[in-house]
């Protein structure tokens, strides 16, 4: 169902810390422009934790209205609390969304039978194709191959974000599920190597500044064209490094304000970079020839 450069998208602040819409909808016609194969707001890069409620509905509405049918829209509807991740996805749904990426539960620390019973009581009553998002670097679970394989089975199950980093891990859901279900990179600098043991594309934070560039890996690595998808897997690797010398999404909001992309600040508790890192992205973007 989703394939290529499927950029998780930033949320942009006025001055104020207001969400900007006009932004937002600069930000989807660029995505359009660039050949995105998606687009996805409200998820960890667009600082879902603190967005209220009804700032990702609006969120979801512009974004939606933008897109115009031209790209799919997948939203950040996951959360811990599974009945309010259901009603969400319900709301997603009747603004037009096209499919809901939904991160395994965080804090809760649910065993592999609750994050089944999560995931399944979100595709039985939102109404919307989910994409399962596995991060384990950030919500303390991991969901395992054998589950990712018992939620495959469901109709609405399509996808998972993979970023556990772990490629035995991911080749293990291919081997179990195969095209049950679509696996998609959630680690930049793995999404390379992620194709090679059955992914399809990536959710990416790179893919704000270059989509263009990423997807062009992607299709060169699909049409068989290996060395100049690994010629672009290096050209990309300084720049997928920066945007993860802070936390995700300080560094690629600092650099989008760089090239002039003006996505405003942060809310706290994230912050602005630290100048020592800033000049390390600058370096970088100036190096891949960006500023």
């Amino acid at each position: 169902m989703f394939s290529g450069a499927i950029p998780a998208l930033v949320t942009p602040f006025t001055p104020s810390g207001e969400l900007n819409e006009e932004k937002v909808r600069d930000l989807v016609r660029f995505h359009i422009e660039k050949g995105s194969h998606a687009i996805v707001p409200a998820g960890t890069t667009g600082e879902s934790p603190t967005l209220s409620e009804e700032e990702k509905i609006r969120l979801f509405e512009i974004v939606v209205d933008e897109a115009n049918g031209k790209i799919p829209v997948i939203a950040g509807t996951g959360g811990n609390n599974t009945a309010k991740a259901v009603e969400l996805t319900r709301k997603a749904r009747e603004i037009g969304v096209n499919a809901a990426l939904v991160v395994a539960p965080y804090y809760n620390k649910p065993t592999q039978e609750g994050l089944y019973r999560h995931y399944i009581e979100i595709a039985e009553k939102g109404g919307l194709p989910v994409v399962v998002y596995n991060v384990p670097g950030r919500t303390s679970v991991n969901i395992l191959p054998a589950t990712v394989e018992r939620l495959a089975e469901h109709e609405n199950i399509v996808a998972i974000k993979e970023a556990s980093g772990n490629l035995g891990q991911i080749s293990e859901i291919h081997l179990r599920c195969g095209d049950k279900i679509t696996i998609l990179s959630g680690d930049d600098n793995l999404t390379l190597p992620i194709l090679s043991v059955g992914g399809k594309g990536t959710i990416s934070v790179t893919a704000n500044i270059v989509p263009d560039r990423v997807n062009a890996m992607i299709d060169a690595y699909f049409e068989g064209k290996y060395e100049i998808a690994l010629s672009i897997h290096h050209e990309l690797e300084p720049l997928n490094n920066a945007m993860f010398l802070e936390t995700n999404p300080i560094p690629v909001k600092t650099a989008m304000n760089m090239l002039g992309m003006e996505v405003g600040g942060f809310r706290l508790p994230l912050c602005e970079m630290s100048e020592s890192n800033k000049e390390k992205l600058k370096a970088t973007l100036i190096e891949a020839g960006l500023l």
